[in-house]
C-alpha cells in the first residue's frame, strides 16, 4: 500500500505486501489467503499485526480529460448509493449479506482489483462469520470519480467455520476435452 510506504520511512515496522489484482481467481481463495495470513499470526507471532486493504468501494476512475470535474466527485450516483449501502452495511454488521453479494459488487462497482483486498480483508476477519462492526474514522468522500472512506474493523474470536470452501483448486465443472 502506497501509504505505508510513506507512513512507514524509516521502516520500523515490518511490512509484508501481498497484491490484489488477482483477475484470474476467485474471491473464495483470497478470503481463505486472509484467513491462512490470520493463522500464521496467531499461531507464530508474538505482538501487534495491522492489516491494511484498499479498493474496498467503487472504483470507477474518471474518463481522461475529465479528472478536474471530478477530482471530489464520484463517477456516477449509482455508484455512489451503493458504496453508502455497503458503509452502511459494514456498520451494522451485515457481514453474511454482505459476503454473498461481493462478487456482484465487485463487477458493478467497477473494484479495484476485483475487490481481492476485501476478500482477504474479511477472511482475515471470519468471513460471513465476522461479528464486528466497522468504524468510519472519515466520512464517505470523492477522489477521482472513486469512493473512499478510512474505516477500523476490529478483530473478533473467530474459528473458521465461515470461511468459504476453496474454489479453484477443487476445479467444479472441470471436464476434460480429448485432443485431436
Amino acid at each position: 500500500l502506497v501509504p505505508m510506504r510513506y507512513m512507514n520511512a524509516d521502516q520500523h515496522f515490518k511490512v509484508v505486501s501481498v497484491s490484489a489484482l488477482c483477475m484470474a481467481h476467485y474471491l473464495n481463495d483470497s478470503a481463505r489467503l486472509g484467513w491462512a495470513l490470520r493463522r500464521a499470526v496467531e499461531d507464530h507471532y508474538d505482538g501487534s499485526v495491522a492489516f491494511f486493504a484498499s479498493g474496498s468501494l467503487s472504483h470507477r476512475f474518471a474518463q481522461n480529460g475529465l479528472a478536474p470535474e471530478f477530482a471530489f466527485r464520484i463517477w456516477s450516483p449509482f455508484l455512489e448509493h451503493l458504496d453508502h449501502e455497503v458503509v452502511r452495511m459494514w456498520q451494522l454488521g451485515e457481514w453474511a449479506d454482505f459476503c454473498t453479494m461481493l462478487p456482484e459488487y465487485a463487477a458493478k462497482g467497477h473494484g479495484e482489483g476485483f475487490m481481492h483486498d476485501t476478500a482477504m480483508l474479511l477472511g482475515a476477519l471470519g468471513w460471513s462469520g465476522y461479528d464486528g462492526r466497522a468504524e468510519v474514522l472519515t466520512p464517505y468522500f470523492g477522489a477521482s470519480g472513486t469512493g473512499q472512506i478510512n474505516a477500523i474493523f476490529p478483530v473478533t474470536p473467530q474459528d473458521g467455520r465461515a470461511i468459504p470452501a476453496a474454489q479453484a483448486s477443487v476445479a467444479q465443472g472441470y471436464r476434460a476435452f480429448p485432443r485431436l
